[in-house]
């Protein structure tokens, strides 16, 4: 047998070991994995020393592509992904026009697929009664999963989420109880998980007009306060149990949240939680010297909550960790916290950090490896092909150096506004492979791109 490729010297980091091991490739497959120093192989790659990470899955990117491209699009997006370490996203559906039937959901599709620098599925959108009859078509052609954004209405011109509708504005109206119900079953029978933005919209619109024209960070907390995000999940929770759908609970700020999800858990109920680098690394208290870039919904809260949330992932009540990309302009950031967007470009960050913080002893890799990578795949329909080294598993592999010492700085996003410009870490992406491809090697992401569309 002779490889096309062998990546030699490395240390495979699964869920539970690391082993020294070689592992080769055929046909952007991994064909073996062991002592390979005696075989055929057209190319060799030397990786002595770094660390080999399953290929890694951000299950929550918005590439703002189609609508808003002067803020991100997908190729800048996806190249920053490849930068960070990642090999597959999960691409939201709140472009403009959404993913709302079969015809948007191939459109966008196509579009995406030859600016893709990263393997890439699609969700489609949770409308209610204005959708219900079109989730099907939308699986039938490959939709990953299905995302509703709890309670927010549309623009009735755009068909663009209002997160916090001005009195007046013409919108399209949120679904129903009745309505999320019915989709949940449906979504429950093709098969798919439905993953949620949990925030109560009617208390945060009650509440954001008490705070109208406060400039400080605490009116975006006073408006958007924990309890709106965990009557949502309570709520979610007991409509996925009746539906018996797979819940996903999105980005959880919420210290009390991750507990909810465990205790559904135990009473039968299929769900799984995400949290984001932004919560586990921020809190409120920061806001003084990092200013609107900090900006993301539902808000990076006070430090009780990272606390919390650092103690539920230990605890295992979060299974995975997604960026939340979700790229601004440097004009769209400039106002009061409660006036700014929300949203960051943090897909190049997420890896970078969370090594960081296994150099301090917070988490170990392979708990990396399981929130990652593992728990992604096997959420989505994916693991064996992705999310897990092993023969017969896409040649993805993410390559760490856990020694490399550097500072946080651009991003290949078309927007350059995150909140951890200057933060020195420890541990870094260095090269990462695509179906046995090299795509990226120490922060260059090479051309042409060559990402697939996926589906579970």
């Amino acid at each position: 047998m002779e490889f096309e490729l062998i990546i030699e010297g490395g240390w495979i980091q699964t869920v539970e070991t690391r082993f020294r091991a070689d592992v080769g490739v055929i046909q952007g497959r991994i064909a073996a994995i062991g002592d390979l120093r005696g075989a055929l192989a057209a190319w060799r790659y030397d990786a002595s020393g770094k660390i080999l990470l399953p290929g890694l899955i951000d299950e929550h990117v918005h590439s703002r592509d189609p609508g808003l491209t002067h803020k991100e699009d997908f190729a800048h997006a996806t190249r920053a992904a490849a930068a960070g370490g990642i090999t597959t996203i999960l691409e939201m559906p709140n472009s403009i026009p959404p993913v709302l039937d079969r015809e948007h959901f191939e459109a966008r599709r196509d579009a995406l697929s030859s600016r893709a620098y990263v393997d890439f599925g699609l969700y489609g959108m949770v409308l209610g009664s204005k959708n219900q009859s079109a989730l099907s078509g939308m699986a039938e052609v490959g939709a990953i999963g299905f995302k509703l954004f709890w309670g927010y209405a549309l623009d009735q011109t755009t068909l663009a989420l209002v997160y916090t509708p001005e009195p007046g504005r013409a919108v399209v109206p949120p679904p129903t109880d009745g309505e999320i119900y019915l989709a949940f079953q449906a979504i429950a029978e093709l098969g798919r998980p439905v993953a949620i933005h949990a925030e109560n919209a009617e208390v945060i619109a009650a509440l954001a007009a008490k705070e109208r024209g406060a400039q400080d960070y605490g009116a975006l907390l006073r408006a958007r306060p924990p309890f709106s995000e965990l009557m949502t999940i309570e709520a979610a929770l007991r409509l996925a149990e009746a539906s018996q759908v797979h819940l996903h609970v999105l980005h959880m700020a919420a210290a009390e949240g991750p507990a909810l999800l465990a205790q559904a858990r135990e009473r039968g109920v299929r769900v799984s939680g995400e949290t984001c680098p932004h919560y586990l690394f921020l809190a409120a208290e920061d806001y003084p010297h990092i200013g609107p870039a900090m900006k993301i919904l539902p808000p990076i809260r006070e430090r009780r909550h990272q606390e919390g949330l650092w103690e539920a992932l230990q605890r295992g009540w979060i299974d995975t960790i997604g960026s939340d990309h979700a790229p601004h302009t440097p004009e769209d950031k400039v106002g009061s916290p409660l006036e700014v967007p929300g949203g960051a470009a943090t897909i190049q960050f997420s890896l970078p950090l969370l090594l960081d913080a296994a150099a301090q002893g917070r988490l170990t890799l392979g708990k990396i490896v399981e929130l990652m990578a593992e728990h992604p795949a096997k959420i989505f329909g994916l693991y064996g092909t992705k999310g897990v080294l092993a023969p017969g598993a896409d040649a993805d592999l993410t390559l760490v150096d856990l020694d490399r010492e550097w500072t946080l700085g651009e991003t290949l996003s078309k927007s350059p506004i995150h909140p951890y410009r200057g933060w020195r870490v420890r541990g870094a992406p260095v090269a990462v492979f695509l179906r046995g491809r090299l795509i990226m090697e120490e922060g260059i992401v090479f051309d042409p791109p060559s990402g697939h569309f996926i589906r579970s």
